[in-house]
């Protein structure tokens, strides 16, 4: 007679003799028993004295991971699958035991606000895979620190994919944001702790202060600029400089150390700006043009709508050029050369100028 069919016998003739033979468990009641034999495929567990369960296969996987290395002597909780199998033992499942003790601290860390770590297993195009303990989750793109957010010039989603490759293996302190025990749906969000620490180290600062930093990053619309302890701001295209700006890479560079000024502190979002730290101007010439005038500039850029022209250092203004003629796309001007215009809008206030061929 092996062990189980030992076990079986003697506590079925204990449970039989019993004067309050208690009940026998069902599917889904959950009971606490004691690990007597753990073997490659099966574990055995004595319940009260009076039963043994079984645990085979696959449902000796614990998501919770509090019993992930079993032996004999320790006490566990297991899910009921079976009140009696075809060996006449209770069938236990610690799989389902653990979801439920697994899901009810993510529920509870969730509630609470709490800050938990995960480990990132993989990474697809829209963020990374990563473990909560035994229990499997997402960390979209969106909800990464701005320490680890993938900036990649012209969005290239495989040089993105590329770079959160890199983190397979990292470790990242993250808060709960979605569940769905049902679904077995885990979202986590490591901008949700970052935000918490940015929040209280701004508070050191205002509107209006200027700070030095590294430009950590460069793209389309502006450049981002690290400075204080670890945090983080955009420059915007349009406060880089005051001429008109097509390219951020034209003007900072990646590695750079500079000075800018923070012009709004908004939902833990630091915006800083470049041109502020200079004087504007537009302000030295508001009474220097008019309409009408006739000026010499030169062409910094062609463009389908016409030419923008340089009228001093940091002024630039469109002229029009489709009556110079429909066969000549450029309208008659060369890049980097000086011609003589008409000035047909000026607004100094709003930095806009017009111009004309003369």
């Amino acid at each position: 007679m092996n062990t189980a069919s030992k076990i079986k016998t003697n506590n079925m003739e204990k449970l039989l003799n019993s004067p309050d033979s208690p009940a026998l468990p069902k599917p889904g009641d959950l009971l606490e028993g004691e690990v007597v034999f753990v073997g490659r495929n099966e574990i055995l567990v004595d319940i009260n004295g009076l039963l043994t369960g079984l645990i085979r296969g696959y449902e000796a996987y614990d998501e919770s991971g509090e019993y992930s290395n079993l032996k004999v002597g320790d006490v566990i909780s297991a899910t009921v699958i079976e009140g009696e199998n075809e060996k006449g033992l209770v069938e236990l499942s610690l799989k389902q035991a653990g979801h439920k003790k697994a899901w009810d601290k993510i529920r509870k860390a969730k509630q609470e606000g709490e800050i938990v770590e995960v480990t990132v297993l993989d990474a697809n195009k829209g963020g990374l895979m990563v473990k909560l303990d035994q229990t499997l989750g997402f960390l979209p793109v969106s909800q990464l620190s701005p320490e680890h957010y993938p900036r990649v010039i012209g969005g290239n989603k495989n040089k993105i994919l590329e770079k959160l490759k890199s983190m397979v293996t990292t470790k990242l302190k993250v808060r709960v944001l979605d569940i769905n025990d049902e679904d077995g749906t885990l979202i986590v969000s490591e901008r949700a702790v970052d935000s918490e620490e940015r929040k209280k180290i701004l508070g050191e600062y205002k509107k209006g202060d200027v700070v030095e930093g590294l430009i950590t990053g460069v793209v389309d619309f502006g450049a981002f600029m690290e400075f204080g302890n670890g945090l983080e701001g955009l420059i915007h295209i349009s406060e880089l400089g005051w001429q008109r700006i097509d390219d951020p890479r034209d003007i900072v560079k990646e590695g750079q150390k500079i000075k800018a000024q923070i012009i709004d502190i908004n939902a833990n979002k630091v915006s800083l700006s470049i041109k502020r730290l200079e004087k504007d101007p537009w302000e030295a010439i508001k009474d220097k043009y008019k309409v009408g005038d006739k000026v010499k500039a030169k062409v910094v850029k062609i463009h389908k709508m016409g030419a923008f022209v340089e009228l001093e250092p940091n002024i630039q203004g469109l002229a029009r050029l489709g009556e110079r003629g429909k066969d000549d796309e450029k309208g008659g001007v060369e890049l980097n050369k000086e011609y003589s215009f008409v000035i047909t809008n000026f607004e100094p206030v709003s930095h806009k100028l017009g111009l004309s061929l003369e």
